[in-house]
């Protein structure tokens, strides 16, 4: 680990956490019963760390640098996703014991950002060649 690869996760998390931030505004009026702008930024987040990591792995056709993956899937997608988010507005919603809403909100972000991060993967593997590997190193998986 280096000082530029520190500050190129920094970068990354500084957008990330941007977009999920005007993201999160965009959908506020959706947002009344539940926290679709939190669903929404998970699912896409899903698809692209999938996507991506899917697409440039070293090995493939489309390769990047460890840096640009590093700069793209932890720090973009580790700010942009909002899991901690996610479990609090759920327990929000447990707490003001709107249970069924809640189960919406799990199962909802669960199945779909999962569903998102197999799309992502696909689509990239297509593209790809028929590439297989998403992460090339633990720490890709941790984003």
């Amino acid at each position: 680990m280096s000082f530029t690869t520190c500050l190129i996760v920094m970068l990354g998390g500084a957008l990330g956490t941007l977009a999920r931030y005007l993201i999160a505004i965009a959908a506020l009026p959706i947002s009344r019963h539940l926290p679709w702008g939190t669903v929404l930024i998970n699912i896409a987040g899903s698809f692209l760390i999938a996507f991506f990591g899917t697409l440039t792995v070293a090995h493939g056709r489309y390769p990047v640098s460890e840096n640009l993956r590093l700069f793209v899937m932890i720090g973009i997608c580790g700010g942009f996703t909002t899991f901690s988010s996610f479990s609090l507005q759920t327990l929000d919603l447990l707490r003001g014991g709107a249970f069924g809403r809640a189960a919406v909100n799990v199962v909802a972000s669960v199945l779909l950002c999962v569903l998102a991060a197999g799309i992502g993967h696909i689509v990239a593997a297509r593209l790809n060649g028929g590439a297989v590997q998403i992460a090339q190193t633990v720490i890709e998986e941790e984003g």
